[in-house]
């Protein structure tokens, strides 16, 4: 166990100033007012005097999009679709912080986790929120519709002319509020914006020494749903310039596909990035326009390639890894290719909040934070990532160090009776520490270990003041934990959970920024945390969605945490069932389905009769008679949910009316 350790508890959304968006719209829309946010007014402080030096300020102005537009045209929030193309950087140096945003518009999912369902049309008020992660959590921040011009000209992010959607300019100034200025946008990190956009964690591939296959590396993780970018490295001055060979120096770019490619007499591999600038393309080969892709014969050439000038170009991947070094990929678990670019699918989380106490663990002083967790096998490749997250606000803009530090050290079995610190004795001089690869960037601070079984401990330190943050610890679990016997063998689910354990470690490993799951995470979960058998055995996925819809309160289609606990009990409740009532050949008849009624606890003052259950029995088993657990977990929530839906509907217990649309509502979905 951790040191004082708290895991992350079910992730909410926390209002950013305390400002609740529902309240304030209805506030202005019962009194006919457009928001105004005092908390980030319309002032040069919100943007921040360096980037205006040299500007007139007498001409600066704030505006709605009604008035920006002069009623030639309607503003729009979203107009078919978001997308990369949407988006055209301003005079921030936020480049860092859109092509994060370029990549998230191609998984549509997630990108409406950030931007929800807002309009100029609907309930109209001048306010709109949008929401970040930080630490664990995410952060809804709200914002007025005036954005800063210069004689008309927009500062920072603009609309397209030819479709006025303002999506980016409202989301890019939410996102400047939540870091204090638009200043504080000017240069940053792309792992922070990846985390900020997703609440994933980056893996960084050294394109100069990866032996992957750049092409399969990119379709893999794109088919995982993972966030990729990249970045050129600085030139001699330091500033974002435009070179020769059409990219620009210290500049961010979106990954947005990769290609294998027919040319003359054999294939060239080819990747497609775009610029946030929305113009501003690279000059080599395969550029827009160039003889390559007039020679090309291939047959996808119409679909791949596009002579435009909207910022988004293919080049060969060879003069990719002679530009650029690193290849950003992020996900919610480590996205971890080995050299035949397999992923690496299954990754267990362990997941904390806490305050570091500033300290010194070289001398072992009482001033640090430990947490100890086990490597139960050995693995090829990197198979522990820890990766920490601080709160911005721990941050000073003097000072770029991250604020923490941390060592995972192996704990020798002399020590291995400590479970909730390790003595100072344990910090020896002779002791050395586990060396892993290292990203760190503003916010975040990542290694990548690899380490053999055994017991090891994160120790963790201030270097100065307190600091809050989040900790994840993430364990690679073996590829034949996956592979499915051919003898049914249940798992044990403890029918007493201690807090922070299991279950809710396994909802976080599965749910998607720990929000909640859908049926097809639900039967990953199931089958492979709980189950080991033949396909048989297994829950499939219409299973799976049967589950989900009888426990699914707020009928949305996804499981939260609390509905997943409530589904986590009858689980161990249907197991204790199946076990007991096996015969002696350990299986389960159909014969002995009323046996299961009986003695099923949330099931107390349910009964059937020898009708219905000899329906259940062709329902449920198969031709020998035989009922898996799957079936006999679906027949008894099945079971639950019919009785407590007549009993909830009926006024009288003998009888209910239903309407027909009522009685297609009840019966296709639940």
């Amino acid at each position: 166990m951790a040191h004082n350790q708290e895991p992350a508890a079910k992730t909410r959304i926390v209002k950013f100033n305390g400002q609740d968006f529902h309240s304030l719209r209805d506030h202005c829309l019962s009194r006919g007012l457009l928001f105004e946010d005092e908390t980030f007014p319309a002032e040069t402080s919100s943007i921040g005097v360096q980037l205006l030096q040299g500007k007139n300020l007498s001409s600066l102005k704030w505006y709605r999009p009604q008035d920006l537009l002069e009623g030639k045209s309607e503003p729009h929030f979203i107009l078919e679709g978001a997308s990369r193309f949407d988006i055209q950087q301003g005079e921030a140096g936020d480049c860092w912080f859109l092509a994060a945003l370029g990549s998230l518009t191609q998984n549509p999912e997630h990108l409406q986790k950030i931007l929800m369902d807002q309009s100029f049309d609907h309930q109209y008020a001048g306010i709109f929120r949008f929401r970040f992660w930080q630490c664990g959590q995410w952060v809804e921040v709200v914002v007025d519709d005036r954005l800063p011009v210069i004689n008309k000209k927009y500062l920072f992010v603009h609309p397209l002319s030819n479709n006025q959607e303002f999506w980016p300019c409202l989301l890019e100034k939410a996102y400047a509020k939540f870091h204090g200025s638009y200043l504080h946008l000017h240069y940053g990190y792309l792992p922070d914006a990846l985390v900020d956009l997703t609440g994933g964690v980056v893996t960084s591939i050294d394109l100069h020494s990866s032996t992957s296959d750049l092409v399969m590396m990119v379709k893999t993780a794109a088919m995982a749903g993972s966030l990729m970018t990249c970045a050129t490295p600085a030139g001699p001055t330091g500033e974002a310039l435009s070179m020769e060979n059409g990219l620009v120096s210290q500049h961010a770019y979106t990954v947005t596909g990769a290609e294998q490619v027919q040319y003359r007499r054999g294939w060239e591999d080819l990747i497609r990035l775009w610029n946030p600038w929305g113009n501003t393309e690279w000059r080599g080969r395969w550029r827009d326009g160039s003889s390559e892709w007039q020679e090309t014969h291939d047959k996808r050439k119409s679909q791949l390639y596009e002579n435009k000038d909207d910022g988004e170009f293919w080049m060969s991947c060879h003069d990719f890894q002679e530009n650029f070094s690193c290849l950003y990929i992020c996900n919610r678990f480590p996205i971890n290719l080995d050299h035949k670019n397999r992923l690496h699918e299954r990754w267990s989380q362990m997941m904390f909040k806490n305050r570091v106490i500033p300290g010194n663990t070289a001398e072992g002083l009482q001033k640090d934070t430990q947490y100890i967790f086990s490597v139960p096998e050995s693995l090829e490749g990197n198979n522990v990532i820890v990766s920490f997250n601080v709160m911005p606000q721990n941050l000073k803009a003097e000072n770029e160090k991250f604020p923490l530090n941390f060592h995972v050290f192996k704990v020798d079995p002399q020590f291995q009776h400590f479970r909730e610190r390790l003595p100072s004795t344990f910090f020896s001089q002779f002791r050395n520490a586990g060396q892993g690869i290292a990203t760190k960037t503003k916010c975040n601070l990542t290694k990548c270990f690899t380490l053999r079984p055994g017991t090891y401990v994160v120790v963790a330190s201030a270097y100065r003041e307190a600091v809050e943050f989040l900790l994840r610890i993430f364990l690679k679990i073996p590829d034949n934990d996956r592979n499915l016997g051919s003898n049914f063998n249940l798992r044990t689910l403890k029918a007493s959970l201690p807090e922070n354990d299991s279950e809710q470690r396994m909802f976080y490993r599965y749910a998607w920024q720990g929000l909640d799951i859908d049926a097809t995470q639900l039967q990953s979960l199931l089958n492979q945390e709980f189950l080991k058998g033949s396909p048989g055995d297994t829950f499939s996925l219409d299973e799976c969605r049967s589950i989900v819809a009888l426990m699914d309160l707020k009928v949305n289609g996804r499981l939260d945490q609390e509905e997943f606990s409530r589904l986590w009990r009858r689980l161990v409740c249907c197991q204790r069932v199946f076990q007991n009532t096996q015969n002696n050949s350990g299986v389960f008849l159909s014969s002995d389905l009323w046996k299961a009624v009986k003695d099923t606890d949330f099931l107390a003052g349910i009964s059937i009769n020898k009708e219905l259950l000899d329906l259940m029995a062709l329902r449920y088993s198969d031709s020998s008679g035989r009922v898996s657990f799957p079936s006999l977990v679906c027949f008894l929530m099945r079971l639950e949910g019919t009785a407590k839906t007549f009993r909830n509907l009926s006024k009288d217990g003998k009888g209910l009316y239903l309407t027909k649309m009522e009685w297609m509502n009840l019966v296709m979905y639940n």
